[in-house]
């Protein structure tokens, strides 16, 4: 059986990458730190429903504890890894800055090293589409200009793709950096909008709505997603004999690439409130707030180079991925 190592396996994306790994027939070493940025009772039960296959072995540990990572991966030697840990949110970046060097600075640092001295056949890495910040000239490209990030969030993510491709340059190591624009869907995370929208509307509370609603997301469905990453995982990058085709981010000098994944169709934040309203059967009582800090108007993901390296496209409408959050989330809080 092939053997893949996924860090942040009892996050929201881990979790449903983990189940499909699994399903695929991958043996499945989760990495999680179970820190308390939310619930920690969610990611206990995604970890829970992953320990129910055999197949799966559960890992709670820190990604900057020092030789973690490169003992855990020196013992299994893992064929794929795909590296999700990370401390999450833009807006909490402004209050807690020093949780992002921790883990996604010194973090990725170690699992380079310990891929370093372990190799995998390809590591895969997730970025975030809100390292392209400030650039409004959209469908964003891979190769398009991503050097004025909003947050530091996005900071240290843009940092990570530095950093890999040094990596992937000076020790040939196969790296693919993927950029994720909004994803939402079951077991998703209390901190996003989704969750925060329909607990709101379902208990009659008010939401905040940013910028006063005049935003935009490329909101993309966690199953989606997941196929991307699982495509992917079968297009390891090469070192390149010759120029790379226009529009592919593979790099000049390295076995590295950076992949959008995404919907690319962005809805406006008034639109996917009233998804929420319909799913729901409640009004929303929007009170309308100026833009937070960090946070960006729009975004929007140019989706060619996943279809040119997979054939896929993501396909969820967001009015029957919407749907299928609230009634899961019913289910879960039994509301």
């Amino acid at each position: 059986m092939p053997k893949a190592l996924v860090t942040g396996a009892a996050g929201f994306i881990g979790y449903h990458l983990c189940q499909r790994l699994l399903a695929d027939g991958f043996d499945v070493i989760g990495f999680d730190a179970m820190t308390d940025y939310y619930d920690v009772r969610l990611k206990q039960r995604r970890q829970a429903n992953l320990l129910q296959s055999q197949r799966f072995r559960a890992v709670n540990d820190r990604l900057e504890n020092d030789g973690v990572l490169h003992d855990l991966i020196a013992q299994e030697k893992p064929d794929i890894i795909v590296h999700l840990a990370a401390q999450a949110g833009v807006r909490y970046s402004i209050d807690a800055p020093r949780s992002y060097v921790e883990s996604n600075l010194i973090g990725t640092f170690n699992l380079l090293e310990a891929v370093r001295a372990t190799p995998c056949t390809h590591l895969l890495m997730a970025s975030t589409s809100s390292v392209y910040g400030a650039n409004t000239d959209m469908p964003y490209g891979e190769t398009d200009k991503a050097d004025s990030q909003m947050s530091f969030y996005a900071a240290t993510k843009k940092a990570n793709e530095a950093m890999g491709h040094s990596y992937a340059h000076l020790y040939d190591i196969p790296i693919t950096m993927f950029r994720f624009f909004t994803v939402y869907g079951p077991w998703g995370r209390p901190d996003m909008a989704l969750f925060k929208f329909t607990r709101a509307m379902l208990s009659g509370d008010p939401i905040d709505v940013y910028n006063h609603g005049d935003m935009s997301r490329d909101f993309t469905y966690v199953s989606d997603l997941v196929e991307g990453i699982r495509l992917l995982i079968d297009a390891a990058p090469e070192r390149p004999k010759d120029t790379p085709a226009k529009g592919d981010s593979l790099s000049p000098v390295a076995p590295y690439r950076i992949v959008n994944i995404g919907n690319g169709e962005p809805t406006q934040l008034i639109a996917f409130i009233q998804a929420i309203e319909k799913s729901t059967g409640r009004k929303a009582i929007c009170n309308m707030v100026d833009m937070q800090p960090g946070d960006v108007p729009a975004t929007w993901a140019n989706g060619d180079l996943l279809r040119e390296l997979t054939g896929y496209a993501p396909q969820t409408s967001l009015q029957d991925g919407v749907d299928a959050f609230v009634a899961w989330y019913r289910e879960y809080y039994d509301v």
